[in-house]
């Protein structure tokens, strides 16, 4: 949270200055960001662990036909 959500709130009765808002929305983008980012490190991870599960299952279903 930057300076500039400490003095402003959306909900102040005066209107936020250009810079307020500039601010605001830069704010908002990386939140985003790091939302996004956050979001697509765990599909990954989840993804190898379909993956890492699958060869699992795999190895073990040869291991059974091959004895």
């Amino acid at each position: 949270m930057t300076e500039v959500h400490k003095k402003y709130r959306l909900t102040s009765m005066e209107e936020p200055t250009d810079e307020m808002l500039q601010a605001l929305m830069e704010d908002v983008a990386m939140a985003a960001r790091e939302s996004s980012a956050k979001a697509k490190a765990e599909k990954q991870r989840r993804f190898s662990e379909v993956v890492r599960i699958i060869k699992a299952r795999r190895s073990q279903r040869k291991k059974i036909l091959n004895d």
